[in-house]
């Protein structure tokens, strides 16, 4: 089988992602009981970090004078085949997959197997992302519910998570509901505390603003 030049790369690319569970560690018992908020820091939080599940590759480089054009197979390492110089797909799952790229010699006939192999691993990066609902907009004294979907810190043992709902209250837990007392609008906060090891991050935060009406 002769060898010709292949240059690839691959891509991961933020999309919006469906709700995926994700474990977390709790706090101890009695810990989801909503507190008077002692921060009252005006940081600034980023936005929402997706989780990351569409990958891009490209093959666009790739060349081998003497066989001609070349046809790509992509087995994306989930039961999905696709075809094409350059590909997009996006998993329904975090997970890590192992994507095999087959190329073909039409003039041939030839089928180099398994010609590169890669390792797409989408549990590496931190995943910060909620939800309010059942909308962003509420009424004073209506209970809104706070999902901290599949949020993660990869490099921690353990997690935390911490909502600041900056009108002076903040509760912990995955899941949570809020009332909100007065009027207004609230960039609320949505913190991750890792512990260990030495590669966690201590806090990663991001908001959403919550607009309460009369």
């Amino acid at each position: 089988m002769r060898s010709f030049s292949i240059l690839l790369s691959a891509v991961s690319r933020l999309r919006s992602a469906a709700t995926l569970a994700a474990a977390l560690a709790l706090p101890a018992a009695g810990a989801h009981a909503q507190t008077a908020a002692t921060d009252t820091t005006t940081a600034v939080c980023g936005p929402l970090q997706p989780a990351e599940l569409c990958v891009d590759f490209d093959a666009s480089r790739s060349v081998d004078p003497a066989a001609g054009p070349l046809e790509y197979r992509w087995d994306m390492g989930d039961g999905t085949t696709l075809t094409g110089l350059t590909i997009t797909h996006c998993y329904k799952a975090r997970a890590r997959y192992q994507v095999v790229l087959d190329v073909v010699v039409p003039a041939t006939g030839e089928v180099r197997h398994a010609e590169r192999t890669f390792d797409v691993n989408l549990l590496l990066k931190p995943v910060l992302n909620f939800s309010a609902g059942p909308t962003l907009k509420a009424r004073v004294g209506q209970p809104v519910t706070f999902d901290a979907l599949d949020s993660v810190l990869p490099d921690c043992q353990s997690v935390v998570v911490i909502w600041d709902f900056r009108d002076g209250y903040t509760q912990q837990g995955r899941r949570v509901e809020h009332s909100f007392r007065k009027a207004g609008r609230f960039p609320v906060r949505m913190s991750l505390r890792g512990y260990g090891p030495g590669a966690c991050a201590a806090s990663n935060c991001v908001s959403q603003e919550v607009v309460v009406e009369p």
